[in-house]
């Protein structure tokens, strides 16, 4: 859910930085992580159960009223239904996004499988559903793409490895601004902006 909140606030503090630091220009591109590789294809754990296990029902409990408060100031309507499955197939569509449309097309397609997962309580492991993501962001031709497992599986890998490496990255949200300034967490806007201001 981190990841969700922090998109929203970096899309805050990119809305604020056009005007404040005009001399400079973004492009965000999102990097493959998995925080459970070894969850199963297609719709996967029942969700609450699997938190319920991995966490235990008293943080559990304590941990969604907590983050659906913090999610609605974003605008995000969190729920806890659904199913969770391997989301390795949804990174693969997170990179063919960026090469068919760019940066904007792959942004929209975070936002859609986001929604999905979070808001919508739809399983990223089922392929219908990220068709349905895909095609709500815009990308109409996905299913021919997601079809073939060995499309686009080699570079997700190698992003992995390259950004797991270099970054020491254990843990999502990340945020690597012009490759050298990394900011671990959901950071507030502000803190965004501190940062940008020291790109000139």
């Amino acid at each position: 859910p981190w990841c969700y909140i922090g998109k929203r606030r970096l899309d805050s503090a990119l809305a604020v930085a056009k005007t404040r630091f005009p001399q400079l220009s973004f492009d965000v591109r999102w990097r493959p992580f998995e925080l459970n590789p070894n969850l199963p294809e297609g719709k996967g754990y029942d969700k609450m159960s699997y938190y319920e296990q991995r966490f235990g029902s008293d943080m559990v409990g304590r941990m969604i009223p907590r983050m659906k408060s913090v999610a609605k100031e974003y605008g995000i309507k969190m729920e806890y239904g659904g199913h969770i499955g391997n989301t390795f197939n949804s990174h693969r569509l997170i990179w063919k996004a960026r090469e068919v449309g760019g940066s904007n097309l792959q942004e929209k397609v975070v936002e859609s499988l986001f929604k999905a997962y979070f808001e919508e309580n739809k399983s990223l492991g089922e392929q219908t559903v990220l068709e349905e993501c895909a095609s709500r962001a815009g990308y109409a031709d996905s299913s021919a793409f997601l079809s073939n497992s060995e499309l686009g599986m080699q570079e997700v890998r190698e992003e992995m490895q390259t950004y797991g490496h270099n970054f020491q990255c254990t843990g999502v949200p990340m945020f690597i601004i012009d490759g050298k300034f990394v900011l671990n967490g959901a950071q507030e806007s502000d803190q965004f902006l501190r940062v940008f201001a020291k790109l000139g």
